[in-house]
């Protein structure tokens, strides 16, 4: 503890702030960047990364913010060039891992007894950060989405070896870097399993995600309004994995489907002593 003139609420939130850097990556939403008014609520500190074009719109939007800008604008590469840049960024500064999440996330949440209170401090950070680095073998983590966790449904307090979006944990050594256009998250989180890795999807701490398509900026013109983008983003990741990827035309428009039973055979390897199965769960319990 530092000598530090912090009220009681200030250190604790400082404590129990996370230990790797949050990246909140921002396009077309100055005034409606959800997760950068989530993490200012809650006392958490994030770089806010936005392109040169549009530095001056967010900084007059969120004047206390630490605006992180790219050196690059309009690639029309989608989200790619800012992911890398940032994995970059906290390589240059020597983290060992680092947060990147989406822009539109307006809420985080803690599951227990079937109830999803939302949390107000980086507590939540800190613990997937925590339990993720019980294993050798997790370079990917993050929290599952508040709508795919139903009041009703009785789920586990994580998945294990699935799909990780959104609000994702990275760690920084991994050897693949963000790659293609779309289908970016799916798709490295295909390579890590494939290596034989394992990726943990929380569900004991969730994001309030808002549909992609209900806000307007970001990536919602480029891939997602258009039928033949729609066609290409999910052609894409079949064409990068053609061994579990398939296509499909459904409600009214196309979708990809991912098999992930063949990464059943992925184990956990823990770090030191093996862990109790009690301790796992972070006290949640389901109804």
């Amino acid at each position: 503890m530092t000598s530090q003139s912090f009220g009681s609420n200030q250190t604790l939130s400082r404590i129990m702030n996370p230990k790797y850097p949050i990246y909140v990556i921002s396009k077309g939403r100055p005034k409606r960047c959800l997760t950068a008014r989530e993490l200012t609520e809650m006392n958490v500190p994030f770089y806010l990364v936005v392109e040169p074009q549009e530095e001056n719109e967010y900084q007059s939007e969120w004047p206390s913010a630490n605006i992180l800008v790219t050196p690059f604008s309009n690639l029309g590469q989608g989200s790619i060039p800012v992911r890398n840049f940032v994995w970059d960024h906290s390589i240059k500064n020597n983290d060992k891992r680092h947060w990147i999440v989406d822009d539109n996330i307006e809420g985080f949440h803690r599951l227990n007894f079937n109830m999803k209170p939302k949390v107000t401090d980086g507590t939540i950070f800190r613990c997937c950060e925590d339990f993720t680095e019980r294993y050798k073998n997790v370079p990917l983590s993050g929290m599952n989405y508040y709508s795919f966790c139903k009041n009703t449904d009785k789920v586990p307090p994580y998945y294990l070896n699935t799909r990780i979006y959104s609000c994702i944990l990275i760690q920084n050594d991994l050897c693949h870097k963000w790659r293609g256009k779309y289908n970016e998250d799916t798709d490295l989180s295909l390579r890590v399993l494939k290596d034989g890795n394992c990726t943990i999807l929380f569900n004991a701490f969730l994001c309030g995600k808002v549909t992609t398509m209900r806000m307007k900026g970001g990536n919602t013109g480029e891939v997602y309004e258009d039928t033949d983008n729609r066609r290409e983003f999910a052609e894409s990741l079949q064409k990068q994995h053609p061994d579990v990827a398939t296509v499909s035309w459904k409600f009214g428009r196309w979708h990809h489907h991912v098999n992930y039973k063949s990464f059943k055979k992925n184990r956990l390897l823990t770090v030191g002593k093996p862990i109790k199965n009690k301790i796992n769960n972070y006290g949640m319990k389901l109804i």
